[in-house]
């Protein structure tokens, strides 16, 4: 169909549909032709096929059958608000689902997921999507514990480990993104000197994980909430690899004046 758009095509077909009833044969065998270049076409432009609307449309039926069907009080107070305990900074990657892997039910966290599990210190002019996410759950959805998780093999921080960072870039967006991970790159670097890259990166997938939870004390409403104690963090790490998870927490507290 070349270049043709969706628009264009249906447009055909209409044309073709209004001609005279002794064009029956013509018209069915262009209709065909035209429902056969549409499929072919919708893949290659990105508009979903047949197979990937499928899959979709099986996903939700399974899930409002065996979940939404089955826990209708669940559902019903949802309806009302959400008052989650948690707030959850986890990685994009598709293999390590926070909901999936923690066994999560809906409203329980308030959930932000971006490349490498970054949080970025506080700037409101810069990366404002993730500090509005925290802003929005620690001030109004005032959630109990932030948990940042990192996790094995991730794409993100062996980009942190990797790109040059010398003037030049490769990416729009993500050299600057991880680059928030400078620190946990410098730090393992300097104590890791010599060790083969796979296991620098593993180092700084949880040690970027404790540079975010630092990045998340420059926060004013964060550190308000713990000195006020209605607010802790957590950090956590999933390895896909070995089934394993781990998880810290941040001991964070004002010492008593000292009077001399």
């Amino acid at each position: 169909m070349g270049s043709k758009s969706y628009e264009e095509a249906i447009e055909a077909l209409k044309k073709l549909l209004s001609e005279k009833g002794e064009l029956k044969a013509t018209a069915a065998a262009k209709v065909d032709q035209i429902t056969s270049e549409l499929k072919a076409t919708a893949s290659a432009d990105g508009i979903p096929s047949d197979d990937s609307v499928e899959r979709l449309k099986q996903g939700f039926i399974y899930f409002k059958r065996e979940k939404y069907e089955k826990n209708p009080a669940l559902y019903a107070e949802l309806a009302k608000g959400q008052s989650p305990k948690y707030m959850i900074v986890a990685c994009s990657d598709s293999r390590v689902c926070p909901s999936h892997v923690l066994n999560i039910q809906p409203g329980e966290a308030f959930v932000v997921r971006n490349v490498a599990n970054m949080v970025p210190p506080y700037d409101q002019t810069k990366y404002s999507g993730t500090g509005s996410a925290i802003e929005y759950a620690v001030l109004h959805l005032k959630v109990q514990e932030i948990v940042v998780i990192g996790h094995s093999a991730c794409g993100g921080i062996k980009g942190l480990m990797t790109f040059p960072f010398d003037g030049t870039t490769s990416t729009d967006f993500i050299e600057d993104w991880v680059k928030i991970g400078m620190p946990a790159k410098s730090k393992v670097q300097a104590e890791n000197r010599g060790e083969p890259l796979g296991v620098q990166c593993t180092f700084c997938e949880k040690e970027a994980v404790n540079v975010s939870l630092g990045n998340l004390l420059s926060y004013p409403f964060v550190r308000n909430g713990l000195v006020n104690k209605t607010l802790s963090l957590k950090g956590g790490y999933y390895d896909f690899i070995k089934g394993a998870f781990e998880l810290w927490s941040v001991q964070f507290e004002l010492s008593s004046t000292l009077s001399v």
